[in-house]
Formats: C-alpha cells, structure tokens, sequence
C-alpha cells in the first residue's frame, strides 16, 4: 500500500468524540495522580544525628571520621578492593572518586532528629534544642564559603500518636518558625513525618504545612514532608487495602517521599532483634507494596538502614564496611536509590556500593542507549521506556559522581541535556 492509496475506515468521529467524553474525567485524574518523577536530583542517603548533638560543624565531621577511618582501614585501592570485593580496575576508579566525596560532599541529605534519636525530654529543653537547630540550619545554610555542606537538611519530628502529638507539633512550629525569623524556609529543607499508621495523620500533617504557609504568606503547597513506614498498619489496613497508597493521596501533593524504618517496621511483624534487616522477607514485602504505590505518583523510596556498625578491629571494621556494601548495593538492584546512614563509617561503603554500581554499568548502559538512539542492531532490542531508564540511570551516576560528563559522552554520544531530554527531565534539574 502507498501513502496515496484511501484506507477504510469504521467508526465515526462522533464515536470517536464520545469515546473521549467518556475518559476525560479518567485522563485528569491520572494525569494528577501520576505526573511521573520529579526530574530532580535525589539524595543517595539520608544522614540521622540526634538533635542535641547536631552543630555546624556535623557535616565536615562526619566527613573527617569517615576519610580517617578509609586511610587507617583501607589506605589505597588494592586494600579498598580487598575489603569489599572489587576488581582491581574498579576499586582504583572508587577508591579516588570515595576519597574526593568524603572531602568536598560527604553528606547529601541530614536529617536532624527529634524522634528515637533524640528521645523524650523535658519540654523547656527541646523548645531550646529546636529553637537552637533553626538558627543552626539557617546560617549553615547562609554561609557560601563553609565547609561542604549538605544538598538538603531537615528535621525528623516526634510523630502525630497521641501521646507526643503535642510534643511533635510543637517541635515542628519552633522550628519552621525559627527559620522563617532567621530568614525564610531555605531551598532544600525537609521535614520527616515518622511512624505512620493511618493516612488521616498525613492528612493532619498536610494541614498543618497548609496552616503554616497561610499564615506566614508563603505559597501553597511550598513545604512538602517525608512519610515513614514503620508499621504494619501503613502498608496493610483492617479494612484489606494497601495504606501506604491512601496515604500519599492524604498528603494532597506534599508528600516528597517514603522512608522504610528497617527496626520499627520488623519489630512491628514480631520478627526477633537477631533477624531484623534490610533483607527479611517483612521488609521485602513492605517496600515492593512501597514501590508499586508510589510508582508514577512523583514520591520517590528511600530503603531503611543498619545496625552493624564499623567499629573496631581492622577485622571488624571490615567486615561491617563489606555487610553495608552488599546491603547497599541489594537495594540499588531493587531500585531503592537511596538509604539511610547511621554512622561515619557507613559513608565509606555508601559511596563505594553506589559508586561501584554506576561504574560497572557505565558501558553496557553507555552502548544500549547508543544504539537505541541511532537505531542500530543490537543483541538488546529496547523501547523508549527503557531508554528513559538506561538515561536516568546515567544521570543518577553523574548527580552522585560516580561518573564524568566527558565519559558518559565519550561512551554513550549524548551530552547531559540530551540525557536529560531523553530522561524527561528538565534542564539541569539536578
């Protein structure tokens, strides 16, 4: 058939037209529901300090434990490698790139916590500790020429339970209020909603950020929340239905993320202290229902942490550093792009396990995407869904640094805006 020659055709534009009638209402609300990833840089981790021993001066310190605990455990590549697995090739290429990290940006996200970390005290002393984290995170925020500093910095709350609801609302008023005397909400602050059981307390949360910005003029909608999942009842209700879905819905637009709480979720199944992990079953099943409602909707996942920490012998240290490695790494597989932390050293094999992931995949995604751009045959036939992934996943490695522009053009062609284009991100969003 040529392009000249008529086709025949059935069903009339009124059909047509009724047909989309029908599904309007359909279209917009899955165009509301699911507008799709933010096209934004995420975090590869979120840092927990307890409040009362937060300063300006965590990040940088935190930095230092960590390069002191890589030059005494693993001074160069070969030891690096050793430690955790790596080829030698690889383990030169993290090695350097760890070492940069930990100097110029060890923590990409820090959350101050007013919760399990900080525990309860009397209130006079946390209205001071929160005034106090305010005027901290403001001028950490202010000072262009401090030291490395994270990309994002927030608190965790006390949760909206009855019996520190009080004490969790009160925590959150000092502080944003804090910072809105200090100068303003900052770009990149963000609140941590925990222990979640029902979508009415996000509800409850949404109206409390709605609250806020009416009264100090901000725009609606400008101060979104994390959403914790520690209990049981966030992923399954009484009722049958999946919680965690109705809850992003409670959030009405503010919800930024779930968070996984590796201790509190197992506790929660009954599973005993010696089996609590990133890897039960429990928690396997909780973040795939996480996963699937959040799919599309825009909030992103962030995986739980551990409690092993790397403390001690070289044996010791080691061994921690290589549990957190292969923990890290089963969770990028699954694609939980970030996690929590909980102690310098977890700095080390964070960036080693997310580092390692996107230099391993570096040139088969490289040449997949090629190919796919340029149409040629190939042993991997991929659709464009694909090629977002296989885009994206090239721009989570270059936000991290774990991989170069040049490289990435070198290999795959593209330059970062025609990654971005083909990710469906904006320009330079990250």
């Amino acid at each position: 058939m040529t392009q000249d020659e008529p086709v025949t055709t059935t069903f009339t534009a009124s059909v047509r037209e009724g047909v989309a009638a029908s599904l309007a209402n359909v279209d917009a609300e899955l165009e509301s529901r699911y507008p799709g990833d933010p096209g934004t840089r995420q975090p590869v981790h979120t840092v927990y300090v307890p409040a009362d021993v937060f300063t300006p001066d965590t990040v940088p310190d935190w930095g230092a434990q960590a390069l002191r605990q890589l030059d005494e455990h693993a001074p160069d590549p070969h030891a690096f490698g050793s430690a955790l697995g790596l080829s030698e090739q690889i383990a030169t290429a993290v090695h350097d790139r760890v070492r940069a990290k930990l100097a110029h940006e060890p923590v990409e996200d820090l959350r101050i916590d007013f919760e399990d970390g900080y525990g309860t005290r009397p209130d006079a002393e946390e209205d001071a500790t929160a005034a106090r984290t305010a005027r901290t995170v403001a001028a950490m925020l202010r000072r262009d020429s401090a030291p490395p500093q994270p990309v994002w910095l927030g608190i965790r709350m006390k949760c909206l339970e009855a019996a520190v609801r009080e004490r969790g609302i009160r925590t959150l008023d000092i502080f944003l209020s804090g910072l809105m005397a200090a100068g303003g909400i900052p770009e990149g602050m963000v609140l941590t909603l925990p222990k979640v059981s029902a979508p009415e307390q996000v509800g409850a949360m949404a109206r409390l950020c709605a609250e806020f910005e009416t009264a100090h003029g901000l725009a609606e909608g400008s101060i979104g929340f994390e959403i914790q999942i520690e209990t049981t009842q966030s992923i399954l209700g009484a009722d049958g239905r999946a919680t965690v879905a109705r809850m992003i819905d409670a959030a009405r637009g503010r919800a930024t993320s779930l968070h996984y709480g590796t201790f509190d979720y197992s506790a929660s199944c009954g599973v005993s202290a010696a089996y609590q992990s990133l890897e039960h079953p429990a928690a396997d099943h909780a973040k795939a229902v996480m996963q699937v409602a959040a799919a599309g909707t825009g909030v992103r996942l962030s995986d739980g942490s551990t409690n092993v920490l790397p403390v001690g012998s070289g044996d010791q240290v080691r061994a921690a550093w290589r549990h957190h490695y292969e923990l890290v790494r089963r969770s990028l597989a699954r694609a939980y792009y970030q996690g929590w932390d909980m102690h310098p050293g977890h700095l080390v094999t964070r960036y080693a396990a997310v580092y390692a992931f996107y230099r391993e995949g570096l040139e088969p995604a490289a040449a997949r995407l090629a190919a796919y751009v340029s149409r040629a045959e190939g042993a991997v036939l991929d659709e464009p869904a694909t090629a977002r992934a296989l885009s994206g996943y090239l721009l989570r490695g270059l936000d991290c640094g774990a991989l170069d522009v040049a490289e990435v053009d070198r290999l795959a062609g593209l330059s970062r805006r025609e990654l971005e284009n083909l990710a469906g991100r904006s320009p330079s969003a990250g």
